[in-house]
């Protein structure tokens, strides 16, 4: 099967479309036919030699999958050969062939095309899991969602307003990127080049501050994340973008009785990834079956391209998910 391999660690250029082993289906896991898979930030990161697959999978890069079922492995009795699904995968989305454990797939809604289910379980799944599971937010409280232009970000915004809709949603925003997060039904937009987003959330909120926090900035962003969150608070940070150490006011955060959790989805394990699919396909798939919820596309670029995909997400001009088509 075609693959996209590493040469190395280092740019986009290291990427390499070559010919590899189809890989077979293990117990509980079923082999998929890719039809399209989507680049997320994490490709980026173990491109660069900074996260590496959790032990047992594959090191072929991508996150996630959308196809058909090929093949099943010993055990599996759920689904069958044909189905449409999309899957979260530990690794090797980047490939005609993706295996995946059956207690991770998700049946892809009639009206969504390969390339829109592509981009739905990574980012969709994040932004749920950490929004609502982990950070708690409730109906009525206050989030602040960092970098709207991005997947992760944008499904934040669309599940917030859908199954929060009375939370006030503050979203911080390059530019040029204002306007269409405001049109995605934010209800503040932040120019965080041009103003400080901690005096911008606690003006927009009478002092109050924000409830919860979603952050993928990391360092750069823990001292003015902190100032901006509410009294009992919860920051929530999935990624380390500005860096991975920073000091922190403990005074602060104990007289606020604020929280700061990390979190990550790849490297949990098999039966907690099946139970946070299992929440995600009850209260969040309904919302993608009846049109609800639209997945955010920017593009969509051929397998082959994969590193022009890349250069595009780093470039952050982005809007959206980037595709890769397989087929």
């Amino acid at each position: 099967m075609r693959a996209v391999q590493m040469d190395g660690v280092g740019g986009p250029e290291v990427l390499k479309l070559n010919e590899v082993a189809t890989p077979e289906p293990g117990e509980g896991q079923v082999l998929i036919k890719v039809a399209a898979t989507s680049v997320n930030r994490a490709d980026i990161s173990q491109r660069l030699g900074n996260y590496p697959p959790p032990k047992g999978d594959s090191e072929i890069l991508g996150l996630e999958v959308a196809g058909v079922v090929e093949k099943l492995g010993p055990g599996v009795t759920t689904c069958g050969p044909g189905e449409r699904i999309m899957s979260l995968v530990g690794g090797g989305g980047y490939a005609e062939y993706a295996v995946a454990y059956a207690s991770h797939l998700v049946p892809i809604p009639e009206r969504l095309s390969f390339e829109q289910a592509a981009c739905v379980i990574e980012t969709y799944i994040t932004a749920y899991l950490n929004i609502f599971d982990v950070g708690g937010l409730s109906d009525g409280e206050i989030v602040l969602l960092h970098g709207g232009g991005g997947g992760v970000n944008t499904a934040g915004i669309q599940l917030c307003k859908q199954l929060t809709p009375t939370s006030r949603v503050l979203v911080t925003a390059s530019p040029g990127k204002l306007e269409r997060v405001a049109e995605l039904g934010a209800d503040l937009v932040i120019d965080y080049q041009n103003e400080p987003f901690d005096e911008a959330v606690m003006n927009d909120t009478d002092r109050h501050g924000t409830d919860v926090i979603l952050d993928h900035i990391g360092s750069k962003y823990l001292t003015p994340n902190l100032k901006a969150l509410a009294v009992a608070g919860r920051l929530v940070i999935i990624g380390v973008m500005s860096g991975a150490k920073a000091e922190i006011n403990l005074a602060r955060l104990m007289v606020k009785r604020q929280r700061v959790i990390g979190s990550v989805l790849r490297s949990r394990p098999v039966d907690e990834k099946a139970a946070i699919t299992a929440r995600f396909t009850e209260q969040v798939l309904p919302l993608f079956a009846d049109g609800r919820i639209e997945p955010l596309i920017h593009d969509v670029l051929p397998l082959a391209e994969v590193a022009d995909a890349h250069r595009a997400m780093e470039s952050s001009a982005h809007f959206g998910n980037i595709v890769l088509s397989v087929t």
